[in-house]
């Protein structure tokens, strides 16, 4: 199976560039979003683009879906004029679905089996890389799935990422990047608690941040955070929310697999901390507003 043509659901901050990616890439896309602005946004901008009016309408042999949460996903299947009503009508019997969206790894591999039933591939590929991944077709992609499926989507994860790694079969990509972001979270923590002790103690914060990049504590959070500790703009970005949710898939996995999880529970109540105080929609980094 060659995959020429995708349908493409969610064009939020990291779907839009995503399908940009795609089109620039050569591929055929049929965009869907709730919002129809952003798909006709898009779509204005290359000829290979179509805006789907309904999710069913985006029915591709191939559709990816770049949404909050696996409910949302399910939901744009299972309507009445959804995915599958639109796979149906157009006569395509094995459609393979691509979960793009950071999901509980337990949910998706169950809902997998039940789309198995009724002939629908799924593969779960969650990314990393953030916008700037994003826009730049930078991504590192996690995805878990059959040898096959993976397979065919090599090019078109090759528009939309730089590192693709398979980890196993459905789920585990979802199970890599749950790992991913109890790391992400629990650094941001550790970097806001560093940060409100050198503004504390009279330090030169830029100074500090420089050379906490130089040194053994240097990461990529450190590099593409530091603008935001210095101005204090914690505007757009990943959001607190969504930080929170993963953290919660993080705790959860921990449990069922019989791993300690206290450190990854303490930086999951402090974004619960911001989402209760009204700052859900910041980037994950404004986490420092509760530390001091």
């Amino acid at each position: 199976m060659q995959v020429t043509s995708i349908g493409f659901v969610g064009l939020g901050p990291m779907g839009a560039p995503m399908a940009r990616n795609l089109l620039d890439a050569g591929f055929d896309v049929a965009l869907w979003n709730r919002t129809a602005s952003r798909a006709d946004d898009v779509a204005a901008e290359h000829e290979r683009a179509t805006v789907a009016a309904t999710p069913a309408d985006a029915a591709r042999p191939v559709v990816i879906a770049m949404l909050p949460d696996l409910p949302q996903v399910r939901d744009i299947v299972e309507r009445p004029d959804g995915l599958r009503a639109g796979w149906q009508a157009a006569g395509i019997h094995d459609p393979l679905l691509v979960v793009m969206s950071t999901v509980s790894s337990v949910a998706v591999e169950e809902w997998a089996r039940e789309l198995a039933a009724d002939g629908v591939r799924l593969v779960d590929a969650p990314v990393s890389g953030g916008v700037e991944g994003a826009v730049a077709g930078t991504l590192s992609i996690m995805a878990g799935g059959a040898d096959d499926d993976v397979a065919v989507l090599a090019p078109v994860f090759a528009a939309v990422g730089r590192t693709v790694r398979h980890l196993g079969p459905v789920g585990a990509g979802s199970l890599t990047k749950t790992c991913n972001q109890i790391v992400v979270g629990g650094t941001l923590n550790a970097l806001a608690e560093a940060v409100a002790i050198a503004r504390a103690g009279g330090l030169d914060v830029e100074a500090v941040l420089d050379v906490l990049g130089g040194g053994l504590a240097g990461s990529q959070l450190l590099t593409d955070k530091s603008r935001r500790y210095l101005t204090g703009d914690y505007a757009h970005g990943a959001a607190c929310r969504t930080q929170l949710k993963d953290l919660e898939f993080g705790i959860a996995a921990g449990h069922r697999l019989g791993v300690d999880t206290s450190s990854t529970e303490v930086a999951r109540d402090r974004y619960a901390r911001m989402v209760d105080r009204g700052d859900a929609e910041l980037d994950h980094s404004a986490v420092i507003r509760v530390v001091v």
